[in-house]
């Protein structure tokens, strides 16, 4: 799947229908890859951007404020970071497997930007723009609902499942530890696995495409399990 456009599939991970398929196309294509286009050139995921972080923003503040009634702005504003941060959208993001059909070019390949989170959460960004010119903002707002909005503690104890943990282990006066215990997949595509051990004991683990993103989820397990 991987640098082929393959929109059929993407729109039945996102369950929507593009009218106009040019947009999806230009928000998977990382400028590297148009760069490489020698004719039929077309534009890059950034524009698309721009405008999808805008509509997210709005969209995220418009549903905080209609369902966070005693919620202060403060506590809003750092909620609506939270989630629309760069960690949590990619996160979001692989929830339908995003960086599969990322278009990149052969370099950035090469250098595993496929795992990164900033492309990743780049791209999420750029469909949801994709989506608010193709469809409209009731569209869009589906779909930031849909992948991001869901959940928002879980997302939001995602976003600081590290610290949550630091916190909860050292009060109770315990020990934390991360270690990598796992490594796989070729030069471009590394996935690490890290455990995360709690007064000596293995927690939780997790795994992503750097050794921060694969600690971030180890954290997040132990926290997950304990709200279940």
């Amino acid at each position: 799947m991987m640098n082929s456009f393959q929109p059929e599939e993407v729109e039945k991970r996102i369950g929507y229908t593009f009218q106009d398929r040019t947009l999806l196309r230009s928000a998977l294509a990382h400028s590297s890859f148009t760069n490489e286009l020698k004719i039929n050139q077309f534009p890059d995921y950034e524009r698309l951007e721009f405008l999808g972080d805008a509509v997210l923003e709005l969209t995220v503040s418009d549903f905080l404020y209609r369902t966070k009634h005693n919620m202060p702005e403060g506590e809003m504003t750092k909620l609506r970071s939270s989630l629309v941060c760069e960690p949590t959208l990619a996160f979001c993001a692989r929830a339908f497997s995003l960086s599969d059909f990322i278009l990149l070019g052969k370099g950035e390949e090469a250098q595993g930007s496929r795992n990164r989170d900033s492309i990743v959460s780049d791209v999420f960004e750029a469909l949801i723009g994709a989506i608010y010119l193709d469809g409209g903002i009731e569209k869009a707002k589906n779909h930031i609902h849909k992948f991001l909005l869901s959940d928002i503690e879980g997302k939001s104890l995602f976003y600081d499942a590290k610290s949550t943990l630091q916190t909860k282990v050292q009060k109770a006066g315990g020990t934390i530890e991360y270690e990598v215990t796992g490594v796989s997949g070729p030069d471009h595509k590394r996935e690490y696995t890290v455990t995360v051990y709690i007064n000596g004991q293995a927690a939780g683990k997790g795994s992503a495409g750097s050794k921060k993103g694969a600690e971030q989820q180890a954290a997040y397990e132990v926290l997950r399990r304990d709200r279940e």
